[in-house]
């Protein structure tokens, strides 16, 4: 079976990141949630801290050149996103919100994403619902209902259900993506020609003066 195509955009900054952290962890949890319904993936990473320049350039003069260019093309040509940023000034970070302003009008459109943000405090989390969610439905993509939010002190933490959340978040967050993937046809080039099947409004209007 041909594997599916998922997508992983990390805007960490650091190195090492709690961004990248969380972005692997929430792939490595859809790539096993499919694999255990016998779908394989193809997991492919973009580190936007590694095109910070490059991005900067393409939004001067409107062309995304060689490595920013295959990452467009890795992103808008995967079955499913997971999209985790830091959040800087209770909103998405500004090198992620340039990456995503390079996409065409309609290349997300229709495609399962996951998303997912890290912060000092948990008081940042807000920034997924406020600025995260909006941003991806405004490219209508199709967000699944939990994003996860990974504060400083989700990290590490003691295996209590009660107080250690950040894993079963990352478990439902990833068993929503994989649901979504796993109903896909792998991505294999451009979609149906929406316009075939489509009456056109003359004939429309001709049979409603019939009726």
């Amino acid at each position: 079976m041909t594997p599916l195509k998922l997508a992983v955009v990390s805007a960490g900054i650091g190195r090492p990141s709690s961004t990248r952290l969380l972005a692997d962890r929430l792939a490595g949890a859809t790539r096993q949630q499919l694999a255990d319904t016998g779908r394989p993936v193809e997991v492919k990473v973009v580190e936007l801290r590694d095109l910070a320049t490059d991005i900067a350039g393409s939004l001067v003069t409107g062309f995304p050149g060689g490595e920013l260019r295959e990452a467009v093309e890795t992103v808008t040509g995967a079955d499913g996103l997971i999209a985790v940023t830091p959040v800087f000034s209770a909103s998405y970070s500004g090198l992620f919100k340039s990456f995503f302003d390079i996409l065409d009008n309609g290349s997300l459109a229709g495609k399962p994403v996951l998303v997912a943000a890290t912060g000092g405090t948990a008081r940042h989390s807000l920034a997924l619902e406020h600025a995260l969610r909006p941003l991806f439905s405004y490219l209508r993509a199709l967000v699944v209902p939990t994003a996860v939010f990974a504060a400083s002190e989700d990290w590490g933490g003691t295996g209590d259900p009660l107080t250690d959340s950040l894993p079963a978040r990352i478990a439902r967050a990833a068993g929503e993506l994989a649901g979504l993937l796993g109903r896909l046809p792998p991505a294999s080039g451009p979609g149906p020609d929406l316009a075939e099947g489509v009456v056109p409004f003359e004939q429309q209007l001709a049979a409603l003066r019939r009726n």
